[in-house]
């Protein structure tokens, strides 16, 4: 099996200190993340690396220039007390038939709601993903993610470390691996305790974050 995935659009790295862990993946990598942008009224602001084609990663974590926001953050940030990379995201080519078409098939994904951020130039990014509470919470079930019009992130040459490996390990692999197959996605699942693990290549050569 291909250890990443076809449509792959972005992994998620939350952290409950961004600057922090901007840092270590600097110091480990020798690739300084770039500033991404701020989710405003969210309480989080985040930075990206591209990971080769059309992915990227996100670290995200919260954004001190902001009041608290009345409810959680994204990602549960608020209830880590290490980084860790929670979650990832596909690019479907029809983001409302793949979601009609996982929940035939017994899975459903969530709704799917309109976001945006603002990037350090001012540019306003809007885009659509499914979010809701019918989501698998483990996290390795990715999101659906649709960018319409925007600028998608991984083309704005950012800085790059290319995604090596991607896999995961979950108590029931097998229903994991039925729930990917419902969203027309694949990821190597192990058994084991929950956790997402990828892997890139660096001018330090390859560096794995869990």
């Amino acid at each position: 099996m291909n250890t990443i995935p076809a449509r792959l659009d972005h992994l998620v790295l939350a952290t409950p200190d961004l600057m922090a862990t901007v840092a270590d993946f600097t110091r480990r990598t020798g690739v300084a993340p770039a500033p991404g942008g701020v989710h405003v009224g969210l309480g989080t602001r985040n930075f990206l690396v591209a990971l080769g084609g059309s992915g990227y990663l996100e670290i995200i974590g919260p954004d001190p220039e902001q009041p608290a926001p009345e409810g959680p953050r994204p990602f549960s940030v608020d209830a880590l007390s290490v980084p860790r990379t929670v979650t990832w995201a596909i690019s479907p080519p029809d983001l409302d038939a793949a979601v009609a078409t996982a929940r035939t098939r017994g899975y459903d994904p969530g709704d799917i709601h309109p976001m945006s951020r603002r990037t350090p130039d001012g540019t306003l990014l809007e885009w659509r993903l499914t979010d809701g509470d019918t989501q698998h919470p483990s996290g390795l079930v990715p999101f659906l993610i649709d960018w319409g019009t925007a600028r998608h992130p991984s083309a704005s040459g950012l800085p790059a470390t290319p995604l090596l490996a991607l896999s995961a390990t979950a108590p029931d692999p097998d229903e994991i691996r039925h729930l990917l197959a419902a969203l027309d996605t694949e990821l190597p699942v192990t058994e084991g305790p929950l956790g997402l693990t990828f892997t890139v290549d660096t001018p330090r050569g390859p560096v794995t974050f869990t």
